[in-house]
Parts: C-alpha cells; structure tokens; sequence
C-alpha cells in the first residue's frame, strides 16, 4: 500500500474533522475514498471538495451503530469503485461523564459508535481484503484509549477496547497482506470538543495533521501512531511510572474544562 493510486479507501465520520481531511489527504495521494456519516448534505460538501482534487468520492449516508447500514456501505463501495483496498474506522462521538454519575445507557451509547461502529466497518470490509491478500485498517482511536483523562470514563472505555480490539487484529492479519494501523490523536481541533479549553501543553492540532499520520501509516504498514509529540510523552510517562502520569494530567490541567 505504499503507493495509493487508484485505490479504494473507506472512511467513516467523514463529513467533517478528521474524516474529512483525511479523505483531501489520500485524495491528494491519488486514491479514491467512499465517505460515510450520518449527515447526507455535508457529506455531499466533503465528496465535492475530494472531486475537485480530480479523485472519485462515494458519499453514502451511513450510521455505524447499526451494522445492516455498515454493510451496505461496503458492498455500494465495492460495487461502484468494484474493488475495496482500506478502510479508515474514524467516527465518534465524546461522551463524558464521572464515573459515580455514569449511567450504563450514556456508556452503551459511547460504545455504539466508538467502539462497535468501527468493529462493525472491519468486520464487513475483512472478507474481502483477506480474499485479495492486500489491503490495510485504520482505527482512529484517541490518546484517551492509552491514559484515560477525567471525565471521560465513557470515551475512554470505548478507544480502550477499540485500541485493544486493534491490536489483537494486527497480531491475527500478520502475513495475509492485510495491515493494520491504530492511531492515537491528543486534542484535535474538530467541531466535537469545540467548546473544550485546553492548556498550551495540550493545545489543539489540526485534523490535516492527524490526517497525513494516517496515509503515512498505511504507507508504511505502521503499527501504531500516536500524534502529537507531547502525546507521546504522556504515553510514556503512563508506561514507565502511572502516577507520575496521573500527576501531570492534574498539574497541567491535561483534561481540559468548559
């Protein structure tokens, strides 16, 4: 997959932020994508721009907790373009709660699009990439799914078990030619945590960012990546020494307020 032209790619939550730069960025790097979210009409807007970049865009409306739909998408895809070579599992929703006012509805909502809508994408899309022994997956997870931040115990919870559904994926695929890349934004400055103040340590970075890190991965076949720097630091520190790390999600403010 290091040469992406004329490929099919599949991104889900695509009708703006992430998803949509990242459908401009493998547009840009010559491949076709087929764009799914829930808005009809901004989708649309997002397949235009693509097109205008002299690539085909796909829009097919899509909501990825319900699998019939999730299903539906691949097989339009593939019958359009008639081939499928990746799919980008990037919708989400942030849902935030402290866990002793956690109700298990906000929690099962959480999970239905963060976790299970992108289960579901590579579900339907797997058959078909093991079949042509080629292809690549990227979950798009978050930062939240290596150090949980409070109050996030619903977004955490579901990037944790996407993050660990990945990576027993890319254990399973090893040698079938299918890769597979999960990528671990910080803050993103996405209409989602649009109302969320961040302190300068963590400072909001654009979706085009996150966005080339995810054509680098399936590029270069990366395992996992996580953006920005200071994310990594992060990382590391919950590695090496937790409470160091729970240390400095207090002193730096590090979950942000409204």
């Amino acid at each position: 997959m290091k040469d992406l032209h004329d490929r099919v790619i599949i991104i889900t939550g695509a009708s703006g932020g992430i998803g949509e730069a990242a459908a401009r960025a493998f547009a840009r790097a010559g491949a076709h994508v087929a764009l799914a979210a829930r808005r009809a009409g901004a989708l649309e807007a997002v397949a235009a721009r693509v097109r205008a970049l002299g690539r085909e865009a796909l829009a097919v409306p899509t909501d990825v907790t319900r699998r019939a739909d999730v299903a539906a998408l691949v097989a339009r895809t593939r019958e359009h373009f008639g081939r499928l070579d990746g799919v980008v599992a990037n919708a989400g929703v942030y849902l935030r709660s402290p866990i002793r006012d956690l109700t298990p509805d906000l929690l099962e909502r959480s999970l239905a699009v963060n976790f299970y809508g992108g289960v579901y994408l590579v579900l339907e899309a797997l058959p078909h990439l093991l079949a042509q022994r080629e292809g690549h997956i990227v979950l798009v997870t978050s930062m939240d799914g290596k150090k949980g931040l409070p109050p996030d115990a619903p977004y955490v919870a579901a990037k944790f078990a996407l993050s660990g559904f990945g990576d027993v994926l890319r254990q399973e695929l090893h040698g079938t030619g299918v890769g597979v890349s999960t990528v671990f934004p910080g803050r993103v400055d996405t209409p989602m945590i649009a109302d969320l103040k961040v302190p300068r340590i963590s400072a909001k970075i654009p979706p085009e960012a996150v966005a080339q890190a995810i054509v680098r991965a399936v590029q270069r076949n990366r395992a996992e990546v996580i953006v920005p720097f200071q994310a990594r630091l992060l990382y590391w520190a919950q590695c090496f020494a937790p409470r160091l790390a729970d240390w400095a999600v207090r002193a730096f403010r590090l979950q942000g307020w409204v």
